[in-house]
């Protein structure tokens, strides 16, 4: 390829120079013996000899520039001297012979590239200058002679004062022809062709856009007959082409591709310059198929090449680059059509061009020539030149290109620090800084690649977004910025796993997407791109709308490649793989069939010797694999190991992929022991296990996988041969899990998850370590991926149980406040992550002046990252990454310090205990193991409470009791008041009751209680237990509850600032009639009661009806500090996080709660449905209403566990209220629990049961 270009920009420097004087047609052949003979004739003191000296050299001039015969141009020059010789200084003809001579002299400069020729050339013109005073009719034409060997000398040495005294001649020659002057159409191209070189230089486009209408206008004054018309079209044409370049509008493509096909009719077979046009044309025509894709762009510029290349005989110079662009316009259509004859011609053609290099070099290829002739130009190019940037640039690229086919990193330091001195040369507003910005990091991604350096990845991806900044949209090379762009992220997040980087990838990568429509060739690889993108976020997120994407792209990509296209294997592999994944979490046959099918049409493609047939057995086997275990037919398990055993074969001991074939061929034999029970397979599947484990070392990302897989196959052989051997080693490889260095993935989280369950089944000592890291790579885990609601949801299906079987573990020995530590560790994580957030630093702040400097940096860190999670978008990710980067570093200065070892770290059971400063905390635990309850006191360890009750009853009584209250609120579903009395006394018989008897120990009657559910508890009222029994008290009767989701989060609401009354707000919001839901006829009422209550004693806000919108809710949310919400509630048990109050124009959903700040809140009464029920399936997580005001920060909330009736609501608000104002008149948020209590008490014997003990409270 770069052959190739540099090629097709030395034509392009040919077309702007070549025939600029060329005034008359082709001289016949006769012309330089008719003038010959004429001179011959002359007597020597003729007078007009010197002017049959010039008649002569000038024919001779024209038929080098014909034929190319360089003896012919040293015969004109001698002729031009003596004609020069002839010229006294007061001769009439003495400045015509100074400009010939001098432009004679300029093209043999061109020739030969001897200075001294071309600086003799313009001391001529200035002499002939001097001679054509203001007025002389030669004048114009010595201004022009002058402004282009100027321009020729600024080429060569790039000094910039020749470049702009050119353009000043050119000017001056310009104005002194008018319209109608012959020489006009001359001075426009001269003065067109330095602007083109000054916007070179200088990258100023009204330069470039004054050039094209220069040469517009000197085309106008060559009409078609004219013999200059086609270099005017030519340079017309190469101008538009580079704004095409700049500015990426298509029409200007199309008009320089008109151009030069209009050109080239000009130069028929036989003309000097035919070469050339066919060349130019060609180019254009493979920049046209780069931006449209269409394939007859491509084939119409291979035919011009083949064209060109027939101008190019054996022993002709160009021959060698003609057959390279031949050669790589065939290989770009082997890519897209995939006709194995185009490859095997463009390799042909490239050996041929290789054959003509020059000889004399042993061992020497074309890239060494090539970076010798470049460093020797770097020699003669000094600083300061206006091709020095470029021979660095050039140097530099062709390095780097001997490093990819040879390895040296040599190489590749020198093309860095070449590139960097070239851009050092390249200011912010040079016409080819894009270009180093992106070439140089290129190789500092290849050179990460090779040595690892996190610096020279982060470098890349800075200096490809300075390349992107400066191709804004409409640019030619914007798309392939996004893509470098889009890889290097892609990469960086492999290595650090940091989410926003993948999901700026994604969005740079569907960009050159969307300017690839159906039919263009790049349009299968974009798709691809973005498809394979989606799919590693899937792989490490787990979000199946990211899968479901990347299918439908897949499935895009494949339909653009037909039978013969070289990507169609790798589409089909793609496509299959990505089905099969979506049947491992739908169970859909259809896609696991289709993904078979598939594989086998990319194998058929990838014969013996592709280097990619390995990837397709495995890929085949896996599928078949997993088929056999779905449908049990056991052919299918055998079919998938012996193409398990053929892809190995393709995998030597050096192979990346080696560890990944090893693996599943162990797995697929240890599947058919389990069928079959042939312990030949069990032990090779062992030895495979290990074989792969050996290449992944400590430290390994894949470590973790293996040993599983290892553990997996030693368990089967323990079951089978009971050798203590195969158990302790399994538990051996399981400890190293502990060790793990580096921020965990899922796969690590998994290994730890199937250690805890070895653990439990073996009742290994190893178990409670086992939990404690399993945790720690929860906690991790969820950290790195910024706790986004998809990814939660994602890593919380596999590990919804594991907080509460850690803690049954604890307490079964022994280690009470362990236990405690652990389950609150695992619990309600995605409200303690974003609680870090939020953290209070007031103890921080006052250790002194730098602990409280480093307080405010980490508030403001915090404030800043909270806020760019929240915008969410593409272009927040650079922002989120480096902010990330730097709260993580204040958090690690700040354990540092005296005191905070511990910050935001899981807490110890010596912090949680302070949740009981106020009264007991009684965590209840459900398990498969054990269910038990510990009671959390202040001032003494844990009491444990054992439970004579099994998961399974507690999982029934829930289930019976959501079933009871599905239609609580409803007077169309009067629920029998027996059937929820079950419950309870059930309620209070296995686990409340045991409770109380511990606790009239400990506590006064009618002192406050904190229960803290977890699993199945969560859902079921442990507030309202009781005998319901005459002469028998019922909880109620004892002692006051509240609830806390965790003990962290009562810390919290305790440790929270209390705002002066004074200062408070209360706002009211009633939706009586929304957007979606039935009427609610007692809101008004509500809010009148609230009003009455509460106007009195404290700043009162009413917002309602018309006014009670999404956006005003939330506004209400960041001004208030005491809230009464009464309106529909709507839980969300599949997508808990869209659970939402229903107002006027939509639904206040959690997601915008959590994202809303208030000013020191303090309490929030729902009176609405469902508030305080989350996802059934997850109920650990307090994923609902009232848990988002609570982390909102609300200090005390009141919720409802089912559907409310609009009635009763009305009356417990009322009797509410009335117990929440104090003996002074004044409110306080720690009276809510107490008020509750009353309300409900009063009401006992109006409302129903189910309605009485609707409402809970939570928080202090």
């Amino acid at each position: 390829m770069l052959n190739f270009y540099l090629f097709l920009s030395w034509v392009r420097c040919k077309l702007r120079l070549a025939f600029q004087f060329t005034r008359s047609a082709p001289l016949i052949a006769d012309d330089v013996e008719q003038c010959r003979a004429v001179l011959q004739e002359c007597l020597l003191d003729d007078s007009r000899r010197s002017t049959y000296l010039n008649n002569l050299a000038n024919s001779l001039r024209q038929r080098f520039q014909q034929q190319g015969e360089m003896s012919d141009l040293s015969e004109s020059i001698e002729l031009h001297r003596a004609a020069l010789a002839l010229c006294s200084p007061d001769h009439s003809d003495r400045s015509l012979s100074l400009n010939s001579l001098a432009t004679s002299l300029r093209d043999r400069f061109r020739q030969r590239g001897d200075i001294s020729d071309l600086s003799e050339s313009i001391e001529l013109h200035r002499a002939a200058l001097v001679l054509c005073l203001p007025g002389h009719p030669d004048r114009p034409m010595s201004l022009n002679g002058l402004g282009n060997s100027l321009r020729e000398r600024f080429r060569k040495q790039g000094d910039i004062p020749d470049l702009f005294e050119s353009i000043e001649l050119h000017q001056a020659a310009l104005a002194l022809c008018p319209p109608s002057h012959p020489d006009r159409s001359l001075s426009l191209n001269g003065l067109a062709l330095s602007l083109a070189y000054r916007f070179e230089e200088r990258g100023v486009l009204s330069d470039l856009s004054d050039a094209i209408e220069l040469h517009r206008a000197a085309l106008a004054l060559r009409p078609t007959e004219h013999p200059d018309r086609s270099i005017s079209l030519n340079n017309l044409a190469l101008v538009l082409g580079d704004k095409f370049q700049q500015q990426g509008t298509l029409s200007d493509l199309n008009e320089a591709i008109e151009l030069h096909r209009d050109a080239l009719l000009l130069r028929p077979p036989g003309h000097s310059d035919r070469f050339i046009s066919l060349n130019n044309l060609a180019m254009c025509l493979e920049e046209q198929f780069q931006q449209l894709g269409r394939l007859s762009d491509l084939d119409d510029a291979i035919e011009h090449h083949r064209a060109a290349l027939l101008l190019c005989p054996p022993g002709h110079p160009h021959r060698s680059g003609s057959l390279n662009n031949i050669a790589v316009c065939l290989e770009s259509r082997f890519q897209h059509q995939g006709m194995l004859s185009n490859l095997d011609e463009a390799i042909e053609l490239h050996r041929a061009a290789l054959e003509l290099r020059p000889l004399g070099h042993p061992g020497c290829t074309d890239l060494d020539d090539a970076i010798e002739l470049h460093r020797a130009a770097l020699v003669f190019i000094l600083p300061g030149h206006f091709h020095h940037s470029s021979s660095l640039s050039n140097l530099a690229i062709s390095l780097h290109d001997r490093f990819q086919h040879r390895g040296n990193l040599s190489d590749l330091d020198e093309a860095i620090v070449l590139h960097r001195a070239a851009l050092l040369h390249r200011p912010p507003d040079h016409l080819n800084r894009s270009t180093t910005l992106n070439n140089l990091a290129t190789s500092l991604r290849d050179r990460f690649l090779q040595r690892g350096m996190p610096s020279d990845l982060d470098e890349a991806i800075e200096l490809h977004r300075a390349a992107l900044l400066l191709r804004p949209p409409g640019h030619s090379d914007r798309s392939m910025s996004l893509s470098n762009l889009a890889a290097d992220l892609q990469e960086i997040f492999v290595q650090r796993g940091i989410p926003f980087d993948l999901d700026e990838s994604i969005e740079h990568h569907r960009a050159p997407l969307e300017l690839r429509p159906a039919g263009h060739s790049d349009r299968p690889s974009s798709l691809n791109n973005v498809a394979n993108s989606l799919h590693i976020r899937f792989m490490h997120r787990g979000v199946l709308p990211d899968l479901d994407e990347s299918i439908k792209l897949y499935r895009a990509a494949l339909q653009e490649c037909p039978p013969a296209h070289s990507d169609r294997s790798s589409c089909l592999n793609n496509l299959a793989s990505s089905l099969r994944e979506r049947f491992q979490h739908r169970e859909v046959l259809s896609d696991l069939d289709e993904s078979i099918e598939l594989h086998r049409a990319a194998l058929g493609l990838r014969p013996a010797g592709h280097s990619d047939r390995s990837t397709s057995l495995n890929n085949l086997a896996t599928s078949l694999q997993e088929r056999s275990l779905r449908q049990g037919v056991l052919s299918d398990l055998n079919e998938a190991i012996e193409f398990h055993r053929a892809a190995l074969m393709f995998c030597p001991p050096d192979h990346s992929h080696r560890s990944l074939s090893l693996n599943k061929l162990a797995a697929s034999l240890r599947d058919r022991f389990r069928w079959r029970g042939n312990l030949s397979d069990i032990d090779e599947s062992i030895e495979l296990h290990r074989a792969a484990l050996n290449l992944c070392p400590l430290g390994h990302s894949g470590r973790s996988a293996s040993i599983n897989n290892l553990v997996l196959s030693l368990r089967d052989r323990f079951h089978r041969r009971d050798l203590s051997s195969d158990l302790d080693e399994s538990f051996s490889l399981y400890s190293q899990l502990s060790q793990i260095s580096h921020p965990a993935s899922r796969k690590d989280l998994h290994a730890a998850i199937s250690w805890v369950s070895f653990a439990e089944q073996f009742k290994h000592s190893s178990a409670l370590v086992a939990y404690q890291t399993a945790l720690k790579f929860l906690d991790q885990h969820l950290t790195i991926m910024l706790f986004s609601p998809h990814h939660f949801d994602a890593v919380r299906e596999d590990t919804v149980s594991l907080a509460m079987d850690a803690f049954s573990y604890s307490v079964r020995h022994g280690a009470l406040m362990t236990a405690v530590e652990l389950v609150e560790q695992g619990r309600a994580v995605f409200w303690a992550q974003l609680a870090r957030f939020r953290t209070p630093l007031d103890e921080l702040s006052a250790q002194g002046d730098g602990a409280n400097v480093l307080a405010e940096e980490f508030n403001r860190l915090s404030f800043s990252l909270r806020n760019a999670l929240d915008a969410s978008t593409g272009d927040q990710s650079p922002q989120i990454r480096q902010l990330a980067m730097q709260w993580n570093d204040a958090i690690s200065r700040i354990r540092m310090l005296a005191g905070f070892p511990h910050f935001l770290l899981p807490p110890l059971f010596s912090d949680l205990r302070m949740a009981a400063e106020e009264g007991p905390v009684i965590i209840v635990n459900a398990s498969k193991y054990s269910c038990d309850v510990l009671i959390i006191l202040s001032a003494q360890d844990p009491i444990h409470v054992p439970l004579d009750v099994e998961q399974a009853d507690i999982s029934e009584w829930s289930s019976e009791f959501q079933s009871l209250t599905k239609h609580g609120g409803s007077s169309d579903h009067q629920l029998e008041t027996y059937q929820i009395v079950d419950v309870l006394r059930n309620l209070w018989n296995y686990i409340v009751g045991p409770v109380v008897q511990v606790l009239r120990e400990l506590i006064d009657p009618g002192s406050r209680i904190w229960w803290c559910p977890t699993a199945e508890f969560t859902l079921l009222p442990l507030h309202a237990a009781g005998p319901y029994e005459k002469n028998n008290q019922n909880l109620s009767d004892i002692y006051i509850s509240t609830y806390t989701p965790t003990l962290a989060a009562l810390i919290r609401a305790r440790q929270q600032a209390s705002r002066d009354a004074s200062d408070s707000h209360f706002i009211a919001i009633g939706q009586a009639t929304p957007k979606a839901g039935k009427p609610l006829q007692h809101v008004t009422a509500e809010l009148a009661v609230v009003a009455q209550r509460v106007a009195p004693t404290l700043s009162f806000t009413l917002l309602a009806d018309s006014d009670a919108t999404v956006q005003g809710a939330l506004d209400a949310l960041s001004h208030n500090q005491w809230l009464h919400l009464a309106c529909h509630g709507f839980p969300n048990r599949r997508q808990p996080f869209s659970s939402s109050f229903a107002m006027r124009d939509g639904r206040l959903t959690i997601r915008d709660i959590i994202r809303s700040s208030g000013q020191d809140p303090e309490f929030a009464f729902l009176s609405a449905c469902h508030t305080t029920v989350g996802d059934w399936s997850r109920p650990d997580e307090a994923i609902h209403l009232a848990a988002a005001m609570q982390f909102s920060g609300f200090r005390s909330v009141v919720g409802s566990m089912w559907s409310v009736d609009d009635d009763a609501a009305y009356q417990i608000v009322s009797a509410f209220y009335k117990n929440m104002v104090d003996d002074t008149g004044r409110l306080d948020c720690k009276r809510a629990a107490v008020a509750l209590h009353k309300a409900v008490k009063k009401l006992r014997k109006k409302i129903p049961l189910e309605q009485q003990i609707v409402f809970i409270h939570i928080g202090i």
